[in-house]
């Protein structure tokens, strides 16, 4: 998911490029993460393709119209240019608490890629398919322990990632950042006040059950 967004690309360089690059390992692993390795996904939450580009993400390297209208062998293209410029900073999966991907010494070199660098990282090989209609991630169906944590605003962990995707099943289409803002504040709430719980925006034990065991939020 490309969680943060610039307009403008810094300027690149013309310099020939070094040896270097994220393997197509972890290029497969990031897909994987951001959007289960769909390049035609679209659920709805202004984040497209593959690498879960937002609009002014993807035209600040150059893309146009949609993400994930464009062709896999185009997404693989602007997400290594997006690389090239920012590092692997505007994907929430490359973070430490998810896949912990280590940046190389190209990353924000701001030497803008050729289209032939970008052929390695394999979606330009994939058999084209029909799209097949995107469901939301639910994550887990039976319930996790409680982490012990109670989370509010400004709190990152993996757990509240679990939660998340949880409340995706009552329609909230949260990408699972792991993170707590103004967005998870509200389907606390909503939980909270569907199950006769303090609405105090504080995500506790009550609340966490509440997410499996509870009634739906009423929205």
């Amino acid at each position: 998911m490309v969680a943060c967004t610039v307009a403008v690309v810094p300027a690149v360089s013309s310099a020939p490029p070094a040896a270097a690059d994220p393997s197509r390992q972890a290029w497969a692993k990031l897909r994987m993460c951001e959007s289960s390795g769909r390049y035609t996904i679209n659920t709805g939450n202004g984040y497209y393709g593959a690498y879960q580009f937002d609009l002014p993400t993807w035209r600040s390297v150059g893309g146009k119209g949609y993400p994930h209208q464009a062709s896999p062998r185009e997404q693989d293209y602007r997400a290594l240019y997006l690389y090239r410029m920012r590092g692997w900073q505007p994907w929430e999966c490359a973070r430490p608490y998810f896949l912990n991907l280590r940046e190389d010494r190209h990353a924000r070199s701001k030497i803008k890629p050729t289209w032939a660098e970008a052929a390695y990282i394999g979606g330009s090989a994939a058999k084209p398919s029909k799209p097949k209609p995107s469901r939301p991630n639910t994550g887990p169906k039976t319930m996790p322990k409680w982490p012990g944590v109670v989370y509010f605003v400004g709190d990152c962990s993996p757990h509240l990632r679990k939660f998340q995707l949880r409340m995706n099943k009552f329609g909230y289409h949260f990408r699972g950042t792991g993170c707590y803002y103004s967005k998870t504040k509200r389907a606390v709430l909503d939980l909270q006040r569907a199950n006769g719980i303090n609405d105090s925006g504080r995500l506790g034990p009550k609340t966490w059950k509440a997410a499996w065991k509870g009634k739906p939020p009423r929205r």
